[in-house]
């Protein structure tokens, strides 16, 4: 019909079965503009549900999964993934804590070990 789908016209039809009534139900009471403004503001949402479509997807299917997604079933990750890198810093940052830890036991070793054999007499070696 005039180069309109089935979905579009129905949308229509009932965009102006819902809006032409408000208009003259309404235009004694509140004047012809802010009817007019009223009629519109009723009818716009058929007509977007009529016209929008995007990637072969009509606008109430879209809003429905964003509901869906929001609202329904919310975003839960059922898996928790590991960062590889993280861990092999970790472990990297482990490895030096415990190669500094075990130098600083081997220097205090060889620094008590020599404080034995040779007496401080608070004289240098060496020549000035």
């Amino acid at each position: 019909m005039l180069g309109l789908t089935k979905r579009q016209v129905v949308c229509f039809g009932t965009a102006a079965a819902i809006g032409v009534p408000v208009f003259f139900a309404t235009r004694g009471v509140l004047g012809n503009q802010t009817a007019v403004l009223l009629m519109m503001a009723l009818m716009l949402p058929a007509f977007f549900m009529a016209m929008y479509e995007k990637d072969g997807i009509p606008a109430e299917k879209i809003l429905f999964n964003i509901l869906r997604c929001r609202w329904f079933f919310p975003a839960t990750r059922p898996y928790k993934t590991e960062n590889f890198y993280s861990i092999i810093e970790k472990e990297g940052q482990i490895f030096e804590c415990s190669e500094q830890s075990q130098d600083k036991k081997a220097n205090s070793a060889r620094t008590t070990a020599g404080a034995k054999r040779a007496p401080a007499t608070g004289k240098q070696k060496g020549g000035s």
